[in-house]
């Protein structure tokens, strides 16, 4: 049986650059990501952040880094990406202590669908607005509504401009998420 932490006990752990997360007390380590994954991510962000910067809207960040979504339940996520809106920076600390704005996952061979299915539901339960899923082995991106009574998604492909809640005024096609 594996040894439950709460999540003081997680960050007791040593400062780590490979992926983990504690879910609901227990350590996840997988193995850090491919180069192909990492590759949109580092794109990704440079895209993102241009955008975040020229409009003031706030804070974007690249794993690896806590999100702590649930501090008594011991729930803490290593998305790909997460935004932080302008008026919500206080929660940012040591860590992100709460949902964040945006989460973007690129999905991998082994996490796709832990993160369509468990990730999204926890990201919805906990108060993130919106999350990209960034499939490059279909090179479309869905945006995911998760702040909508009933969630809704938006599939994104080839010359498509990406639209998003949260980003209203972003506008790249979704084939520049994979250059």
């Amino acid at each position: 049986m594996k040894t439950r932490l709460n999540v003081a006990q997680y960050f007791e752990l040593p400062e780590t650059v490979r992926p983990m997360e504690l879910l609901y007390g227990v350590v996840r380590e997988p193995p850090a990501p491919r180069y192909g994954h990492q590759a949109i991510v580092t794109h990704l962000t440079v895209l993102l952040d241009a955008h975040v910067r020229a409009h003031a809207l706030g804070r974007l960040c690249v794993s690896p880094i806590d999100v702590v979504l649930d501090r008594d339940g011991a729930l803490v996520v290593q998305p790909d990406i997460i935004f932080i809106a302008a008026d919500r920076l206080h929660i940012i600390k040591d860590r992100i202590w709460g949902a964040p704005d945006l989460v973007v996952e690129v999905l991998s061979p082994k996490t796709a669908k832990r993160d369509r299915t468990t990730k999204l539901g926890w990201y919805r339960r906990y108060g993130v607005k919106e999350c990209w899923l960034v499939d490059p082995k279909e090179q479309r991106v869905e945006v995911v509504d998760l702040v909508a009574p009933v969630v809704r998604r938006k599939t994104f492909s080839a010359s498509m401009p990406v639209r998003s809640r949260v980003f209203p005024d972003f506008r790249a096609k979704a084939v520049e998420f994979f250059r």
